[in-house]
Formats: structure tokens, sequence, C-alpha cells
């Protein structure tokens, strides 16, 4: 490899580099601070969607464990509670 060549594929490198940064919304940060991400309105609000959606399927877990270790198990009530599951709020 001449070195042209050796210059050629160490831009290409680096380029691809900062590109996948950006995609990702790596920020830079100083030398020898941790590296931070992207903080903006658009990442606010798909963090609170997939709170809210964690928040959901915990809700539904507790349900489901509630319904696996119930003693008390009628047929009617278990499909009530299951509707009531599949029912989107």
């Amino acid at each position: 490899m001449n070195p042209f060549e050796m210059v050629v594929a160490i831009i290409v490198v680096i380029t691809v580099g900062r590109v996948a940064m950006a995609r990702f919304g790596v920020v830079h940060s100083k030398p020898g601070e941790s590296v931070a991400f992207r903080d903006d309105n658009a990442t606010r609000a798909e963090n609170e969607r997939l709170r809210d959606e964690l928040r959901g399927m915990k809700e539904r877990l507790a349900v489901l464990e509630r319904l696996a270790t119930d003693n008390d198990t009628s047929s009617a009530r278990l499909d009530r509670e299951i509707e009531r599951l599949r029912d989107p709020k």
C-alpha cells in the first residue's frame, strides 16, 4: 500500500466513525470526561414514550403474576382479566 492509499484509508475510517457518532447522537466531550448523548426535544419525547410503555408492561406483568399465583381462579374471572388486558387503554 503506497502512502497516498494509506492517507485515503485513514480519512475514510475517520469519516465513517464521525457519521456513526452523529447518527447515534454522541456528543463530543472534553478529554477525560464521559461521553454524553444528545438531549433534545425529540429524544425526551421518545424517552417519555418508552417510559410509559414500560410502565404499562409492568402493570400487565403484575396482573399476570397475580393471576398465576391466585388460588381462587374461576374461569369467568380469569376470562374477564384476560380481556381487560387485551383492551388498549
